[in-house]
């Protein structure tokens, strides 16, 4: 039931829940600025629910009322299909072979509606169910899904190759794009930055991109004084760090809270 007029809050709230952390913001949805933002690291050998209590207890903001609600789950349990080759029936046909599937696995799966693709994933239901505890109803997505359609909206009318990459604790996503075309989606885990700078140029090589042309942008958690950017810099003759000088000014953060949870900002 549509809410009217005196009962709306212009209010949006966004969660991004993974094992290794849990971000939410708060978005006025008339200003486009966003009002609040926390992150909280977990550590995985907790309990999620557990540590998702706790930010509930510590932020009261979360028991208002919002017009609309958001869940994003932060995992690498994807895989993207054209809507050409796509049968909703048969999800976990498309996933199990990028990822270990179980029979009680339950699949989920997002429209990118202006690319005719569908990004198949494997939701945390625990979190679902915890989180209708809290909330009548709310949309849940992959993280990857807004990444994609992100990368592939920067490169409307871009007639030449690029790479984008998200980059996080554990593991980075990487998206190949061509004026709106998904050249390439994966995901790769590293442990250290030769594990990173490894599988970067591994993809350069499989996809015969010339380091020297294609370039490379990156999101997330890092800045030109990472290490594994520093590194990406050696090999690779355009590397840089996503302009969201603009962004910043609309939603009014700092720029490193946009590029970390820039996905969060975008649900």
């Amino acid at each position: 039931m549509e809410l009217d007029i005196t009962q709306k809050s212009y209010k949006k709230l966004s969660f991004e829940v993974a094992p290794t952390g849990v971000s939410f913001c708060v978005l006025d949805l008339i200003s486009q600025r966003i009002l609040h933002y926390k992150h909280y690291d977990i550590d995985p050998n907790n309990v999620l629910e557990e540590a998702l209590w706790k930010v509930f207890i510590e932020n009261p903001i979360l028991a208002e009322r919002y017009d609309e609600i958001v869940v994003l789950h932060n995992s690498n349990l994807n895989t993207f299909v054209p809507t050409s080759l796509f049968d909703p029936n048969h999800l976990g046909s498309y996933i199990q072979y990028d990822s270990k599937v179980f029979e009680t696995d339950y699949f989920a799966y997002d429209y990118l509606d202006t690319y005719e693709l569908n990004n198949i994933f494997i939701p945390y239901t625990p979190i679902n169910n915890y989180l209708l505890d809290h909330y009548d109803t709310f949309d849940y997505k992959n993280c990857n899904s807004i990444f994609v359609k992100k990368a592939l909206d920067y490169s409307k009318n871009k007639d030449f190759k690029q790479v984008w990459v998200h980059f996080q604790k554990d593991r980075f996503e990487i998206v190949v794009t061509k004026n709106q075309q998904l050249l390439l989606f994966n995901t790769f885990l590293y442990k250290t930055i030769e594990d990173f700078i490894y599988y970067l140029l591994f993809t350069y090589e499989q996809l015969q991109l010339n380091p020297e042309v294609v370039p490379v942008q990156f999101i997330g958690a890092i800045s030109e004084e990472h290490d594994c950017f520093k590194l990406a810099y050696r090999y690779i003759r355009n590397c840089s760090i996503l302009d969201v000088s603009t962004l910043q000014h609309t939603l009014q953060v700092d720029k490193e809270a946009l590029l970390r949870h820039f996905i969060l900002f975008h649900s």
